[in-house]
């Protein structure tokens, strides 16, 4: 495996310096979970040598992983050993290189943080064209999350992993005050959902050697966000835990009728996935398919509010008031978060000693008269820095340029695109997430 990853590293050297000078770098790849729409590229690199686990050490509890490996494909190498990574995002198309790139949450970062802190080191394909070996303490280390390819492409890693049980048992407990999510770090997993604002459950999840009853299984018919309302209590396999949200995509599977029990019937198994509802959305936002049908309709336009959010716990009580009042999406997924240790992360800075939580909504809301596309984020934006808090990059940003350097650092960001993009060959942090260049 190792000398089948240095050719791939070879090859796309080559490719990289015969792509023309000013020609946009972006990489062939069949799926995507950025909701920052772009058209297609002429010319793209090829990573496909760079998925895949090239080793798990069961005694260590590491693996050394090609950066474009999907975490579906990760949690089937490291699942039979009995481990698991720390954090595994909730959807099975996330690449590892892009959860570390672009950030990752789940219902384990309440201890162990976000997908980064638990990468050892790094192989780097930079902006120069050089491939760059980093670990721990480095600069490039430290500034390369949260940079979404605007400073190199993760080719390696090495990740650190932590031990699973065949199951895991969960309790859905109602709650009022967020303020309670503090109280529930005896857990191995922990997150949230609200319908309402008088209808919240917090999800606390614990690994188990035996499934007291018959494990239940989301995969078919029956939809996990719905059982969160009606059972206390449920277990599952630990893959099929991971994985409770993707065959929904949480609940965003509804704007294609796959919940009606008719449809779902007769929808494929296999194509109940995030990827596949992802390609459909990218094919109507494309051709303004849905736009054109609310036209016609004499509907008022919708805005896409698609985004993650991460609130200081003290403060979401008031975020949440504001949503519903101001939004009005529902549900809302809840993931508290705590960096793992002191290190700090320049491009997304996080206080260590606090406790956030994720807030994460996508749906699209109605525009009243007067009000122009972006009217609905921009506002999400505002609020979310009045709180302290922070937004993830995934989908459409707004922010003013002054603004955004100053939430996400810009002077430590000028300083890494100087030293690994000085030609700057791939796209300023700025111009991709904001500009969508």
């Amino acid at each position: 495996m190792g000398n089948q990853h240095e050719r791939a590293v070879a090859a796309l050297r080559d490719q990289y310096a015969a792509l023309p000078p000013g020609a946009p770098v972006r990489l062939a790849k069949n799926t995507s979970n950025l909701f920052r729409f772009r058209d297609p590229a002429a010319r793209t690199l090829d990573v496909r040598g760079f998925a895949g686990v090239l080793s798990v050490d069961a005694e260590a509890r590491t693996a050394d992983v090609g950066g474009m490996t999907t975490y579906e494909d990760l949690v089937d190498a490291t699942l039979p050993h009995g481990l698991m990574p720390l954090v595994v995002p909730q959807l099975k198309t996330i690449t590892l290189g892009g959860a570390v790139a672009g950030l990752g949450i789940e219902s384990t970062s309440f201890r162990n943080g976000l997908p980064h802190e638990s990468v050892l080191e790094m192989e780097i394909l930079t902006g120069d064209g050089r491939i760059v070996h980093t670990k721990r303490g480095d600069d490039l280390y430290r500034g390369f999350p949260n940079s979404y390819g605007t400073l190199g492409y993760a080719l390696r890693l090495k990740i650190e992993l932590q031990p699973v049980q065949p199951y895991v048992e969960l309790t859905h407990v109602r709650f009022d005050d967020p303020a309670v999510i503090a109280d529930h770090s005896d857990v191995d997993f922990l997150d949230g959902t609200v319908f309402s604002p008088h209808e919240q459950y917090l999800t606390l999840g614990r690994f188990v050697d035996k499934a007291t009853r018959r494990p239940s299984d989301y995969t078919g018919t029956e939809i996990f966000y719905k059982s969160i309302r009606d059972r206390r209590a449920d277990v599952l396999t630990v893959r099929d835990y991971i994985w409770r949200w993707d065959t929904d995509w949480f609940w965003c599977s509804k704007a294609f009728g796959v919940q009606n029990p008719v449809v779902r019937r007769l929808w494929p198994k296999q194509y109940l996935r995030s990827d596949v509802y992802r390609k459909v959305v990218a094919w109507d936002r494309r051709y303004k398919v849905t736009d054109r049908i609310r036209r016609v309709r004499g509907a008022p336009d919708r805005e896409p509010v698609i985004q993650d959010v991460e609130i200081p716990l003290a403060r979401l009580a008031e975020f949440l008031e504001f949503f519903h009042r101001e939004i009005g999406i529902s549900p809302v997924w809840l993931c508290p978060v705590k960096l793992r240790d002191s290190e700090t992360w320049p491009l997304y800075p996080m206080d260590p000693d606090t406790l956030y939580v994720n807030a994460g909504f996508w749906a699209t809301v109605p525009l009243r008269p007067g009000q122009r596309q972006g009217a609905h984020n921009r506002l999400i934006e505002q609020v979310v820095t009045d709180l302290g808090g922070h937004k993830s990059l995934y989908s459409e940003s707004f922010y003013a340029r002054e603004d955004f350097w100053r939430l996400y650092n810009g002077e430590r960001y000028r300083a890494l695109k100087r030293e690994f993009d000085p030609d700057g060959r791939l796209p300023d942090l700025y111009d991709k997430c904001v500009r969508g260049s």
